[in-house]
């Protein structure tokens, strides 16, 4: 039978691992109870698999049309004319467009679009944004010249900036991202230097610094990972802005050529005859506004586990 010295004598030899290890069971825990984080990351999930199996869900290149099966209605029978100049029959299940495309299978590829550029937007926005932010909060030097660099980006609209870059470059898939990444930059500049302002203070990191250690360790040994969460959190919210972004710029006409297939661009050309066949705006929309919401929800999900003010509540 153990004693309550026996007791406190082990709960005082664990160690710093398993507490994290026990701590980190916890999240995971929470995550899996959370209904944001289930319905959002299944959303997600699903969303991921059809841009992955696009190949296998579309009916046809998204490419192929044929002049005489333009403005069809959902589920009415055509043809489709192929590369190699055969006419084939085929059920347009979302309709066609004025150029005689098939709307589904132009749906089902601009899910693997609007994925690749809301991610990579994310990524890069969230890797510029830790290293200028570390940057600011911590040397003390640059925290003037940095901030004032991300002032002036955010003094002018995203959607701006977006369109002056694409503008500059040709059309392409990175120019997109490029140009969608940088005005969300300065927004995780300003997070992660809030937080590291706060983090510095900590004494653990004034003991780091007391025993010589090196600048570049205590800001991504000791700081960085305690700006995890709220990054993880920002991720999933520039993610969302970003997609939306890009349908905008598509739709506007100065985004990702006619030739990829985007939710934007499909809206866009459809938009003219949206009386008349409102089918070619109706899915397309319907596709964005689902993957937003996922992301949003997803996110907010994040926010009630891995932000300590919310966690209390969950």
């Amino acid at each position: 039978m153990s004693t309550p010295a026996a007791s406190a004598t082990l709960a005082a030899s664990l160690s710093t691992e398993d507490a994290n290890i026990v701590a980190r069971a916890s999240v995971w825990s929470k995550l899996a109870r959370h209904w944001g984080v289930r319905i959002g990351g299944a959303a997600m999930l699903l969303l991921t698999l059809i841009a992955l199996a696009a190949p296998l869900l579309g009916t046809v290149d998204p490419t192929l049309f044929d002049p005489g099966s333009r403005d069809l209605l959902p589920g009415a029978q055509g043809e489709i004319t192929t590369l190699e100049g055969e006419s084939i029959k085929h059920e347009f299940m979302m309709g066609s467009d004025s150029f005689g495309r098939d709307i589904y299978s132009r749906v089902i590829y601009g899910t693997r679009v609007s994925l690749i550029v809301g991610l990579a937007c994310a990524l890069v926005s969230v890797f510029l944004g830790v290293l200028a932010g570390l940057s600011a909060g911590y040397l003390r030097w640059l925290d003037m010249p940095l901030m004032r660099v991300m002032d002036g980006i955010m003094a002018i609209p995203g959607i701006l900036i977006a369109i002056a870059l694409v503008a500059l470059w040709k059309a392409s898939l990175l120019s997109v991202i490029v140009a969608i990444a940088i005005p969300e930059i300065p927004r995780v500049t300003r997070l992660v230097r809030s937080l590291v302002l706060s983090i510095r203070e900590e004494p653990y990191v004034e003991a780091a610094v007391s025993l010589g250690t090196s600048t570049f360790k205590i800001m991504f040994g000791h700081i960085l990972p305690n700006t995890a969460a709220p990054l993880i959190v920002q991720g999933t919210y520039i993610c969302a802005s970003a997609i939306l972004t890009e349908a905008i710029l598509s739709f506007l006409g100065v985004g990702l050529p006619t030739d990829f297939p985007t939710w934007g661009n499909i809206m866009a050309e459809g938009r003219v005859q949206f009386q008349q066949f409102p089918h070619n705006v109706f899915f397309p929309g319907i596709f964005l506004a689902v993957t937003v919401l996922a992301v949003n929800v997803l996110g907010d999900g994040l926010r009630d586990v891995l932000d300590p003010k919310m966690a209390k509540k969950v």
